[in-house]
């Protein structure tokens, strides 16, 4: 057992969440799924029986998600980073997460759950981090004016 584990809230739609985000990423699976019992279903006003967590791994993370009901909602305040090495990485990336969901600035959406994430490209993290400053700005100032980010033109205002 990994010592944290991303624990996601939904209202009753977990395990759907957890089989689309297995379905994008490779090497990920569904790894048990648990059902509320009668003491459970009682406090949380649901039926005994019904999906309580599905615990599913993406990419060697383990992650848990409940159906805890309508009390909680995802912010942008927590995200998940896609490191991307490839432009077709993205693009495919942005593309499924994105579906039905709400696209963002930066390289940032929101899923169909609402479930914020980050498609990054790991070039661009090499460009913004450089320590030419200059450089670094003209690809952070290329960055800020996209959605999905597009590696070419970064490269291009960071090579200026």
């Amino acid at each position: 057992m990994q010592k944290i584990t991303p624990f996601l809230w939904f209202n009753e739609n977990a395990e759907e969440a957890a089989k689309f985000y297995v379905s994008i990423f490779k090497n990920s699976k569904i790894l048990d799924i648990t059902h509320y019992g009668k003491a459970g279903a009682e406090a949380s006003g649901r039926h005994a029986g019904t999906v309580m967590t599905v615990k599913f791994l993406l990419e060697g993370q383990e992650f848990v998600a409940i159906n805890g009901g309508p009390n909680f909602k995802f912010t942008e305040a927590i995200s998940f980073v896609v490191n991307c090495e490839t432009q077709a990485e993205v693009d495919q990336f942005w593309k499924t997460l994105s579906a039905g969901g709400e696209e963002g600035p930066c390289g940032w959406l929101k899923d169909k759950y609402g479930v914020s994430w980050q498609v990054v490209p790991t070039v661009v993290i090499d460009m913004i981090s450089d320590k030419n400053a200059e450089k670094a700005n003209r690809a952070m100032d290329a960055v800020m004016h996209m959605g999905k980010i597009d590696v070419k033109a970064v490269k291009e205002a960071y090579g200026r």
